[in-house]
């Protein structure tokens, strides 16, 4: 296989909800051209009901030992290799999610992220999987299964991990990830500030941004929002933007200078300002200070598009934007487009 096109490892995600689908439909699309082979870690017996469930012809799934030759089959072949045993049918019953289905799932993630971290794939992409399912099936390390960056983060030895999202329409990125609201505000330091902001830089200047705004005249920009309304009206309605927020923005700064990431820091900008021109294109993205600050305009403006990206990770992650969705599973009416823009992502991150 040609070395300029990126190979993924794809787990597919929960074999009771809709991950089977959309990797499966997903994969069916991919084309050379794409510069992306693809490699299913899953179930074979749960995706090939998955393909004909999406129209896809269960006969181009075929089951590979290892990932040593599965990237150098036809291009209408989309291997599979599958963890442990076939899960049987009522372990994988749509919408219907299992203990065992909840230890299958972790150990696709696992195994996935195995292949990339031993350099036998480029790039690791991920499906919706249930934290719930997870953290209920015993399955060793489970317990304290709170997602993918969280688990990645220890599987992979990574101190600096940072959650975010990338659209078309959006980029941003999330100081703290799954917490309750409640213990947002201690948990924001100035280094979580100042890492959130360095590594959204990178990403910003991994795909290009800087080159396309320069080729304006222009220099990009990173929006760091306020966890507080109004950016906390000097003090009125908290001061974290003072006592925290403008520190961590200051040590961003610095570190992006000495990796030399040409990209400019504003803030911190009040949230509902910073996503309404960042949706204009003003900012080339949003550090965000908690999960849905971040998630409900990425989702009013990319549902369905939207790609969740692991920064700073020893490899390359991405993911869909949407979760397992039970309702939907078996029905063959899940959308497959944020699966293949996850791909299509990896893909770009991981070629040279």
């Amino acid at each position: 296989m040609k070395r300029n096109v990126a190979r993924l490892a794809v787990s597919v995600g929960c074999p009771s909800g809709v991950g089977p689908e959309v990797s499966v439909a997903a994969s069916a699309r991919i084309r050379p051209r794409d510069g992306a082979r693809v490699l299913l870690v899953g179930d074979l017996g749960g995706l090939r009901v998955a393909a004909r469930t999406v129209g896809v012809d269960p006969a181009r799934l075929v089951e590979v030992t290892d990932a040593s030759s599965a990237f150098d089959l036809s291009s209408r072949v989309i291997p599979v290799l599958q963890p442990g045993a076939a899960l049987a049918s009522k372990d994988r019953r749509p919408g219907k999610p299992s203990r065992v289905g909840g230890r299958a799932q972790l150990r696709f993630i696992d195994v996935a992220t195995d292949l990339v971290a031993a350099g036998q794939a480029d790039a690791l992409v991920t499906g919706p999987v249930s934290k719930d399912a997870i953290a209920r099936s015993g399955a060793p390390g489970a317990r304290g299964f709170l997602g993918h960056t969280e688990h990645l983060a220890t599987r992979l030895g990574a101190h600096e991990v940072t959650m975010a999202f990338w659209s078309k329409a959006l980029t941003t990125s999330l100081v703290t990830t799954h917490l309750p609201l409640s213990l947002v505000p201690t948990a924001i330091t100035k280094e979580g500030v100042a890492r959130a902001t360095f590594w959204t830089g990178w990403l910003v200047e991994r795909l290009a941004y800087s080159a396309q705004l320069r080729q304006r005249g222009k220099r990009p920009v990173i929006a760091v929002a306020a966890l507080n309304p109004h950016a906390g009206e000097h003090g009125l309605l908290g001061d974290e933007e003072t006592r925290i927020l403008a520190k961590g923005i200051t040590l961003a700064r610095r570190r992006l200078v000495l990796a030399k990431i040409d990209v400019a820091v504003e803030g911190p900008v009040p949230a509902e300002s910073a996503f309404r021109l960042g949706a204009k294109g003003a900012f080339a993205a949003i550090v965000a200070m908690y999960h849905d600050q971040a998630t409900i305009p990425m989702k009013l403006l990319g549902f369905g598009e939207a790609v969740n990206v692991s920064l700073g990770l020893p490899i390359v992650r991405t993911s869909v934007d949407h979760g397992t969705a039970y309702d939907r599973a078996g029905k063959g009416t899940a959308d497959p487009r944020g699966m293949l823009e996850a791909m299509h992502l990896a893909a770009r991150l991981a070629r040279p």
